[in-house]
């Protein structure tokens, strides 16, 4: 049982449906716009724990393992639209809820997004040094991933920059670069260059949105996956509840339709 009273497979089921994961599959790219736009934000491939729903299983079905017999169909999908989804402005790419490949609709990106949709957003947020040279190289046009690496000169100091610029949300993909030699690399621009952000930043609209796709959530859920403090993460909850959008046991919160 879950602490609200709801069993945990009347709940699995009800996240089923909500997620995708149910009913007819997702196979074109602009169906998966549509799944992204619809619960928000989504990871690429699914965790252990579920952080929220994901592509793979909006593509696949929650029985299939990725790339348990090699680079099928449905892993080629899922692989490619990471990179056309947000080239398409379908929807954000990055690594944002907890770390992992996610996707975020355009309507949830904007209100969570720091700064004003203005090329020098990196440079009212503490970033290191590295992770502003690469802002500054983006402001100019976008780069592959391959180009950024070499500008750093250090594949793991790339890989921290990067990764500091997606988790503020100030960098995307945005489809992909041939290589002369092996794979096709990532082509990364500002996330304010390729998505309609800036100055609407809300974040009780977020924590709404998030309880309305996850059904139900404890505050160090939501502030896990938004990577808010606990306490913050609690008290737009409580709001919630406040503005009778939400109901709560005091410890886990659901939705009010």
């Amino acid at each position: 049982m879950t602490s609200t009273g709801q069993p945990d497979d009347l709940l699995a089921a009800a996240r089923g449906e909500r997620w995708w994961v149910r009913g007819r599959r997702v196979g074109s790219v602009g169906r998966a716009g549509k799944f992204v736009d619809d619960v928000g934000f989504a990871l690429l491939f699914p965790a252990a724990k579920p952080i929220g729903p994901s592509l793979w299983e909006a593509v696949a079905g929650e029985d299939e393992e990725p790339f348990a017999g090699g680079m099928n169909d449905n892993e080629q999908k899922v692989w490619s639209w990471k990179d056309e989804l947000p080239r398409r402005g379908l929807a954000w790419y990055g690594a944002f809820l907890g770390g992992r490949g996610s996707f975020l609709s355009p309507s949830l990106l904007a209100a969570l997004y720091p700064g004003e949709g203005e090329l020098d957003d990196h440079q009212h947020l503490e970033l290191s040094p590295a992770a502003h040279e690469l802002a500054e190289a983006l402001a100019a046009e976008p780069l592959s991933s391959a180009t950024l690496r070499a500008l750093l000169g250090d594949k793991n100091k790339y890989q921290r920059a990067v990764g500091e610029l997606q988790k503020n949300l100030l960098v995307t993909t945005a489809g992909i670069e041939e290589q002369s030699n092996g794979w096709p690399a990532a082509l990364l621009t500002l996330t304010c260059e390729q998505f309609d952000v800036g100055g609407r930043q809300d974040h009780h609209e977020a924590a709404r949105h998030y309880l309305d796709t996850m059904l139900e959530a404890a505050p160090v859920d939501l502030a896990r996956a938004f990577r808010w403090p606990t306490p913050k993460a609690r008290a737009l909850l409580n709001d919630l509840v406040d503005q009778a959008q939400a109901t709560t046991d005091g410890r886990r919160y659901q939705p009010l339709s």
